[in-house]
């Protein structure tokens, strides 16, 4: 009997905060698509090259892989964790598969491999977070670091070239299905199906419950400790499809690739509303996020501006996001 009145008190106070935030997330997402409508405007009369279609398929492939990266993290936000690896975890399934490939495997097989070795490094860091105690982001630091070493000792630091690659595998990357990019009908698929599961199963409702509170979901028999694992796993999970998805659209892995990776994914997270304390955010807040960062980089690019700049420019952004999540969270207690 005690157990379902705590089950009740925990259930309603989650609730009570998911309607609090509701209304705000609603209105940073309509927000952003204004910011979004405003940047294409101002830079359609600055620059005739913004509206080309070359410059919009660009800009949409540009962020569609690394979506699928934010989508992992925005779950893992939500959750209560963070992940500081991804940029690392995605070059690594490239080098993996690649690798694998230049030694004879099948490169549907040695794709399917590296996917299964970044869900097991989500596991281990699940494992550590969950089992043993230790925090995500330190974590994630230390396997970014070991990731990043095993791609650069695993190819001498010299990219692998895969032009051997077959047209059908090719095809993931770089191919189209009636003029539209596979890798945007991926894109899609991967975030409406998780739209729909965050916003309408028990089981990704319980991830919410876990960030926003883990002491009362845990007493209100949520098992916290197995949805953060779960989380953790799937963020890991997600980079290794990216890796995969990357190598065949560039025909090459790359140890060095996704350097900084961890920033734009985080900060599209962020500003699409997801917080950085947990229980909060959506998908398709992150996915404007994402739609945003890409607008202004190529933005930037078009106007000439520095690249260094440009990244002063997207960590002002940054900033700026978790400056605003500060704020609500403060007014949310």
């Amino acid at each position: 009997m005690v157990t379902i009145d705590t089950q009740h008190h925990a259930g309603s106070a989650a609730e009570r905060r998911a309607q609090w935030w509701t209304p705000a997330i609603k209105a940073r997402e309509t927000g952003l698509i204004v910011i979004i409508l405003t940047l294409f405007t101002v830079m359609s009369f600055i620059s005739p090259y913004f509206l080309t279609v070359d410059n919009l398929r660009a800009m949409a492939m540009a962020f569609a892989v690394e979506s699928i990266v934010v989508v992992g993290m925005t779950i893992l936000l939500i959750s209560g964790g963070i992940d500081l690896s991804v940029g690392s975890v995605t070059a690594l399934a490239m080098v993996v598969a690649g690798w694998l490939f230049l030694n004879g495997i099948d490169p549907w097989a040695a794709s399917a491999v590296a996917i299964a070795v970044c869900t097991c490094i989500g596991m281990f860091m699940g494992f550590l977070t969950t089992v043993v105690g230790l925090h995500h982001f330190i974590v994630s630091l230390g396997v970014m670091v070991i990731a990043r070493g095993v791609c650069l000792l695993a190819t001498g630091g010299r990219p692998l070239g895969l032009f051997s690659l077959p047209p059908e595998f090719k095809f993931i990357g770089q191919g189209a299905i009636y003029g539209i990019p596979l890798v945007l009908i991926i894109f899609v698929v991967v975030v409406l199906s998780f739209d729909f599961l965050l916003r309408r199963t028990t089981a990704f409702r319980k991830v919410f419950y876990t960030g926003s509170n883990p002491k009362a979901a845990a007493y209100s028999g949520i098992r916290v400790g197995r949805v953060v694992f779960a989380t953790t796993t799937l963020c890991s999970a997600l980079c290794g499809v990216a890796g995969v998805i990357y190598m065949a659209r560039f025909g090459s892995a790359q140890p060095s690739f996704g350097v900084g990776m961890e920033l734009n994914v985080i900060a599209a997270a962020v500003i699409g509303g997801a917080s950085l304390s947990g229980g909060v955010g959506t998908i398709f807040g992150a996915i404007l996020g994402a739609v945003l960062l890409s607008v202004v980089s190529s933005s930037l690019s078009l106007l000439n501006v520095s690249v260094y700049w440009q990244d002063i420019i997207k960590g002002s952004i940054l900033l700026t996001a978790v400056l605003f999540d500060h704020y609500l969270v403060k007014r949310r207690r």
